[in-house]
């Protein structure tokens, strides 16, 4: 570990345990070994980050997050107040399933929102934008935005978070940045 980030005095680091500079760990969270966190990463109050998680530069995890073995999260990733990770498909507290933890990636710049869950095994989408309370229960393509339990999908945003607007000839401009954006064969990608 570095010396160049912030920890609470509440919050415990474990030996072994990976954090970038300029981090900052906040009241009551714990962080365990082998895991890695990010430079500028901001992790709130009453968070576990579990062995072997990886949280890329600049990832924020709003209170009451578990990031479970199993997950990574790449740049800029935002993880919503109380937002769930899981990382077993059919958990039983009397049976041992720590050989099946399955995989969960985010991409650069995912934003999940508070209370939303991620069921295990999937991949969320660069950039994409999970809806408060949302159930993630499948794979969320790059820029998708997603809502409901079973969450489905009911558009597009842009790098800066807002909804994108297609015309008929497939392109798209971000009103807060005029960044434009393309739709084809039912994907999403910035020019």
């Amino acid at each position: 570990m570095t010396n160049n980030y912030f920890s609470h005095k509440t919050a415990v680091l474990d030996a072994g345990c990976s954090i970038g500079e300029g981090a900052k760990i906040w009241h009551f969270s714990h962080i365990m070994p082998n895991c890695i966190i990010g430079d500028r990463c901001n992790i709130g109050q009453n968070v576990v980050v579990s062995p072997q998680v990886v949280l890329g530069n600049n990832v924020k995890v709003q209170n009451n997050v578990s990031i479970y073995t199993g997950v990574i999260c790449e740049d800029d990733v935002f993880l919503g107040p109380s937002m769930v990770f899981t990382n077993v498909i059919n958990p039983r507290s009397a049976v041992i399933r720590k050989e099946e933890y399955q995989k969960t990636l985010v991409r650069k710049g995912a934003t999940i929102g508070a209370n939303a869950t991620i069921i295990c095994g999937n991949e969320i989408g660069k950039y994409a934008l999970i809806g408060a309370g949302s159930v993630i229960t499948k794979s969320v393509k790059n820029y998708a935005l997603m809502i409901g339990n079973p969450a489905k999908q009911i558009g597009w945003v842009s790098e800066y978070g807002h909804r994108l607007n297609f015309n008929d000839d497939g392109f798209a401009i971000c009103m807060e940045t005029n960044e434009k954006y393309q739709l084809k064969n039912n994907n999403v990608n910035k020019i």
